[in-house]
Formats: structure tokens, C-alpha cells, sequence
């Protein structure tokens, strides 16, 4: 049964964020977490320098950017996995021959 969308606020940049969503509250609370981890990673960035819209879109981007690097990874590993598994199905029935 899926779960319902409820509200979620966070605080960010003594800020407010409020949306709705369906996920778990570990998964909220983890997607909240690794963005604050993004914000806090650059230290190049002074906070008092960058208006916090700015820095939230540009963590934004670092994480889709990681996102988009994993899922090329996932699909090369995906592509050897199945190779490997289609030379062993081929053995296995070579050799059942």
C-alpha cells in the first residue's frame, strides 16, 4: 500500500522549506541530510558572499552531477554483469550439449 504525501519542513540557512512527499521518514531525513553535507563540503564558498538561493541550486547541480556519474557507472557495471552471465549461460549449455 503506498503511503500518503505529508508535509515536510526543514531549515536550511535559517530558512524554511516546506513539501510533500510520499518516502519514508529515513529517506527524508537522508536526502536532507546528504544536501546539508553538499552545502557544508565547499568551504571554497563563503556563505556570507553567496546568497543562499545560489548555493542551494549550486549543490544542487554538484549532487546531480554525482547522480548522473553513478547511474553511467551502474549501467557500464550492468552492461559487463550481463555479458558475464551471457558467456557463463552459454558455457553451461555448450558443455550440457
Amino acid at each position: 500500500m503506498p503511503m500518503q504525501d505529508r508535509l515536510v519542513r526543514f531549515q536550511l540557512f535559517g530558512q524554511e522549506f516546506t513539501f510533500y512527499s510520499n518516502s519514508s521518514e529515513e529517506e527524508v531525513e537522508s536526502v536532507i541530510k546528504l544536501l546539508r553535507q553538499e552545502l557544508e563540503s565547499d568551504e571554497k564558498i563563503s556563505r556570507s558572499s553567496v546568497p543562499s538561493s545560489k548555493m542551494l541550486v549550486l549543490s544542487c547541480l554538484r549532487m546531480a552531477a554525482k547522480y548522473v556519474h553513478l547511474h553511467r557507472e551502474f549501467e557500464e557495471y550492468r552492461s559487463v554483469q550481463e555479458a558475464v552471465v551471457g558467456r557463463l549461460l552459454h558455457k553451461i549449455s555448450s558443455e550440457a550439449e
